[in-house]
């Protein structure tokens, strides 16, 4: 008897990592398969190969009684002085900076792609470490002895609370000190893995969309609504993106999914005039 076996598409591939709603998401292989949207033929599991391979070294050069400031200073010297990982700013808005096998080669990234591989190698290392959506540029904490080190994952500075306080400030036009200076406390939450893959699939969401690339803009918002089934603003320009593709069927579909759920938002009578008007085509 002969067995066949049926090979995942991509899609499929990424709907096994993050399906269903309550799983842990695993995230290097998640977002390594991100790239997947543009390099269908990637083999994920060598970029995990290549990231345990890094693990390896960098853990060979540490006592296994290393203390975790001991294990951080010893991942920053490795991590952006030996590899000198670092950020891409002659090309910051190029797909490949999201693209985990690409930032591998080239040493270069955006924060939240730096921080993932990161992140990888902090927890490898034993390091109570997290990701952290902040407002603009992702950060990445560790615990330490006494409290906890916020780090940005471009050059592995550490940064102080006044200079975070200030960052928020800039963003929400308010005095950086007073009654009226923001609070660190919320911003600080560590992120979930799936927060952070939603969180790169949107960078790739608005670098697709700024070049009208509608084909693989619908293939970041597949993804969006399989990682997040009840964001219904990612159902809504999925629906678009159909509709921008002349895939009138899976349009309306999408947007009368939005209609139904989005109850109360500002654009329902436009997406409504829309849905009106696919159907009398």
């Amino acid at each position: 008897m002969s067995l066949h076996y049926t090979v995942p598409t991509a899609l499929e591939y990424f709907a096994a990592l993050v399906t269903p709603r309550d799983a842990a998401v695993p995230l290097l292989e998640t977002a390594a398969c991100i790239a997947q949207i543009e390099h269908p033929q990637l083999d994920v599991q060598q970029v995990l190969a290549d990231v345990d391979a890094l693990q390896a070294r960098l853990a060979r050069r540490l006592p296994h009684d290393a203390g975790a400031l001991q294990r951080l200073r010893a991942l920053n010297h490795f991590f952006y002085g030996e590899l000198a990982f670092a950020g891409n700013p002659n090309d910051y808005y190029a797909p490949g900076n999201s693209y985990l096998h690409t930032v591998l080669h080239t040493r270069r990234g955006i924060p939240i792609s730096l921080a993932v591989l990161w992140l990888e190698l902090a927890q490898g290392l034993g390091l109570n470490a997290a990701g952290v959506s902040f407002p603009g540029h992702f950060l990445v904490k560790v615990r330490v002895a006494g409290g906890q080190v916020v780090l940005d994952p471009l050059t592995g500075q550490s940064l102080s609370q006044d200079a975070l306080i200030e960052r928020l400030a800039l963003l929400h036009g308010q005095p950086a000190s007073g009654a009226a200076a923001p609070s660190l406390t919320l911003y600080l939450q560590p992120a979930t893995a799936r927060d952070i893959v939603a969180r790169m699939l949107r960078n790739l969401k608005e670098v697709f969309r700024a070049a009208d690339d509608w084909p693989l803009l619908l293939q970041v918002q597949q993804r969006l609504v399989l990682l997040l089934p009840e964001a219904w603003a990612e159902w809504r320009d999925k629906g678009l993106a159909h509709a921008q593709l002349d895939e009138a069927q899976q349009a309306m579909a999408d947007l009368q999914l939005y209609l139904d759920n989005a109850h109360g938002a500002a654009d329902t009578a436009a997406v409504a005039e829309l849905l009106r008007v696919l159907r009398q085509r």
